[in-house]
């Protein structure tokens, strides 16, 4: 009988082309895949929690796949799997799942993080994890434009087009801003968690914060995209490098108890 595990997996998306497998670049489920495969003998291909694209960064996107010839404790795949992987993708833990255990369909929310660098002179260190923006961005109305993001709304004012998801309606449970003093600059991250997430939505909230920050529009045209359900063609999607999914989160009773609790 086959036996089902799910990864948590963290990864510097910088050289591929996204989480999804497409004869057009290197996917960062096709490395997984190659590694699971690997280690357990027969090929497998991993499925994810949801597609990242090109570009962006993960440190707890979830990934599951079944076999029939493990037989060891799950927590022994994490370093059997690494053995195989370049050292810009690594799982980070393993778990015995359910069978059927789905990681998109079972998902009960996810929370990104969203790095923005604000100052004259750019990092030279962390230029592919953040968004540069010269300028000094009001924090205080970026956070008033958040406020009213948060609940449950139609977010496809904020959904890149040609998506084919059935409804836009989403719940955003919280939506962060911090800031912090960094090389001469600030690095101002946005922290979202929902119960889901529509294609480049969360790039698109925050070119939305972007924008009420940098003056361009008042704290009240959040309120009226989110009346009219149509993207602003003034609008601007965040650069992909700036984003990380940082947790994904399942109902505790999909996952087995480790071998030796009690």
């Amino acid at each position: 009988m086959a036996s089902a595990f799910a990864l948590t997996v963290a990864y510097d998306g910088t050289r591929y082309a996204g989480w999804q497998i497409q004869p057009n670049g290197l996917a960062v489920q096709q490395v997984l895949s190659d590694a699971v495969s690997k280690v357990i003998g027969h090929s497998v291909q991993v499925q994810g929690s949801g597609r990242t694209d090109s570009g962006v960064h993960a440190t707890g996107q979830v990934c599951s796949f079944a076999t029939d010839v493990w037989s060891h404790p799950a927590d022994r795949l994490v370093q059997a799997i690494n053995r195989h992987l370049p050292r810009d993708v690594v799982v980070l833990e393993s778990r015995g799942v359910v069978a059927g255990f789905d990681p998109i369909r079972n998902a009960i929310g996810k929370r990104y993080r969203y790095t923005i660098r604000m100052s004259r002179v750019p990092d030279p260190i962390h230029h592919p994890y953040h968004w540069w923006i010269t300028r000094h961005l009001d924090i205080a109305a970026m956070r008033e434009g958040a406020a009213r993001l948060i609940g449950t709304h139609d977010f496809k004012a904020f959904e890149a087009q040609g998506s084919t998801r059935k409804t836009s309606v989403r719940t955003v449970r919280a939506l962060e801003i911090a800031e912090r003093e960094h090389l001469r600059g600030w690095e101002l991250t946005l922290e979202i968690e929902a119960n889901g997430f529509l294609y480049n939505m969360v790039r698109n909230i925050t070119g939305a914060l972007v924008a009420i920050g940098s003056g361009r529009f008042s704290t009240r045209w959040i309120e009226g995209l989110l009346e009219s359900r149509e993207r602003d063609p003034e609008g601007k999607t965040a650069p992909a490098r700036g984003l990380c999914l940082i947790r994904v989160d399942y109902p505790p009773q999909l996952f087995l108890p480790s071998e030796g609790a009690s």
